[in-house]
Order: structure tokens, then sequence, then C-alpha cells
């Protein structure tokens, strides 16, 4: 019999393409964004697709694959899967929830603490010979602040039990209260931003929340205000917060994600109250082996007639 054939759009970890390539006959493409650069031969035949969460899969990709039955994303966000055109074809879709939350979480707690306690710049301070002049002007503490969640899930959450040690004290704001949540609950975000000293983002993307941090809930947040974002880069508004930053709108941000990867905006580069990394939050050994192993393991359950262990 012959082997299921699958697509790979962009390469993934060498133990992701070794298992898919045991059991499967395995293609690859680089360019997510040209599905009719595949052989008109192969298309016809793929019936599953690997790929990234900011990859996705858009519905020209879909379309491209008239026998495809299931997307698996390498990763938790499926804002970039087209997951109505998904539905309407009976694609089932899978993505890596659980295994990267705790990681994710680690990264927004660690950016936090060090754009409040300013590490990144006082690493350059002690290697370019600046403290041997004069000491380094004074940081801010995490203890006993008011810490805002946007975004109560499983990362939240995780979020909101590291937070904890510190004294934190926890509100959170999105579609619905969670009652068996001890947290101050605010349906609307600007209201939280006004509240707290601290914005962590850790809701899904997609259209709900596209620009839900927005110029108003920076102002709200304010000029002592730190915003983290580990979620998606559509969820701020990019423009306002370079503009919130550049002119002390608001304090500091530290951010994990940007609208357009990897292009970061060149004003930021160079703000000492900003912290960037490059989509990095789940990037570890263990999580991405992990996020990869699953992606295996739901596309042998489709074939296997068994339900996909993370379905979305």
């Amino acid at each position: 019999m012959a082997k299921p054939e699958v697509l790979v759009i962009r390469p993934m970890l060498p133990s992701v393409t070794a298992a898919l390539e045991r059991d499967y006959q395995v293609h690859f493409h680089d360019d997510p964004k040209d599905p009719a650069g595949l052989p008109d031969a192969v298309r016809p035949r793929i019936r599953a697709l690997a790929t990234f969460g900011a990859t996705g899969a858009a519905r020209a990709v879909l379309d491209a694959l008239p026998a495809l039955e299931i997307a698996a994303c390498f990763g938790v966000g499926v804002d970039a899967i087209d997951t109505a055109r998904c539905r309407e074809r009976g694609i089932k879709v899978s993505n890596t929830p659980d295994v990267l939350t705790d990681c994710v979480a680690d990264m927004g707690v660690a950016l936090l603490l060090a754009v409040q306690r300013r590490i990144v710049e006082g690493h350059a301070y002690v290697k370019t010979g600046q403290w041997l002049k004069a000491n380094m002007p004074l940081t801010h503490n995490m203890v006993r602040r008011k810490a805002g969640i946007y975004g109560m899930g499983r990362i939240g959450q995780a979020v909101a039990r590291r937070l904890a040690p510190f004294g934190c004290e926890i509100h959170y704001s999105g579609p619905n209260r969670k009652p068996d949540l001890p947290y101050a609950y605010h349906p609307k975000l600007v209201d939280m931003a006004r509240a707290v000293d601290f914005l962590l983002l850790t809701c899904p993307g997609g259209a709900a929340t596209r620009h839900a941090v927005n110029a108003e809930v920076i102002e709200a947040l304010g000029t002592k205000g730190t915003l983290v974002n580990i979620s998606r880069g559509s969820v701020v508004d990019q423009a306002a917060l370079v503009a919130a930053l550049t002119s002390g709108k608001l304090g500091q941000a530290a951010l994990d994600v940007f609208e357009d990867e990897p292009n970061v905006p060149a004003e930021l580069m160079d703000l000492p109250n900003v912290v960037l990394q490059p989509h990095a939050a789940s990037a570890t050994e263990e999580t991405r082996a992990a996020m990869g192993q699953l992606v295996v393991d739901n596309i042998a359950a489709h074939f296997a007639g068994e339900p996909l262990l993370t379905p979305v």
C-alpha cells in the first residue's frame, strides 16, 4: 500500500522530519504563499499538511490541495490557518497546546523582570566599562505590584501562578469571567489598563483581538506602565506603541512578537526602555521537541482512524 503523502511547509526539526519520512511520503515546500509552486502532479495527492503557527495555511494553500484531510500546526495559535475554510471542507486541524504553556509563561515573566530591572541594559553597562565611571541608574521592582493579564487561558493562568510569589495583585480581562479564578476581572481591557502597573498579553491572535491594545489602552497603561507581549504582534497597534514609547506616554515594553516578523521597527532598536526577543517564547529544545512530537502524533492518529490528540 502506498504511503500517505504529507506536505511540510518550511523545514521542521530533524526529529520531526525523520519521524514523518519513516511513515509517509513527505514533500517539502518553503514558500507558504505560493502553493502553486508545488508540481501539479503532487498537489492532488497531499492528504496531510504540517505547518507552523505563524505560517499557517491560507485559503489559497488549502484550495491548492484538494485531497487534504488534516492540517497539523506546530504551535498553539491557529489564527494564520483559514479554519473557516477547513470547516467547510471537513479538514481536521490540530495544534500543540499544553506542551508549550510553561515555557511561554516563563518567557513572559522573564521579560517583565528584564525590563523592570533593566537587565539587558545592566549587562551592557558592565561590558562597556560604564560601571567604572558611575553606578547605573536605579530600576524598578515587581513586588506587590498590580499585574493585568489579557487572555486568561492556559498561558495566562500559568503567568498568574508565576507572579503570585512576587505578591502581585492579579487582574485579568477577556471575553468571559472565569468564576473559578480568584482574580479581579475587567470586562473592558482599557479599564484594566488603567488599574494595573503591568499589562501582559497572552491572548490568541486573529480578527477578534487585532489591535485590541490600541492608543487608548496604551495611554491608559500610562507613563509608568509596562507592556509585555508574548501572544501575537497583531494584538498591538504597533505604530501607536512606538509613538507612545518614543514620546514617553508609555513607560516600558518587552516584546517577543511583532506585526511584520522578522521586521522590527527601527525606532525600537535603541530605546533603553524596551527589551526585544525574536519570537522565542517557546524556543527551548525541550519544548520544541514536544511540539514536534505532537504534530507527528496528531497526523498518525488521523491516519489510524483515531481521534486527534489536540484538535482545534
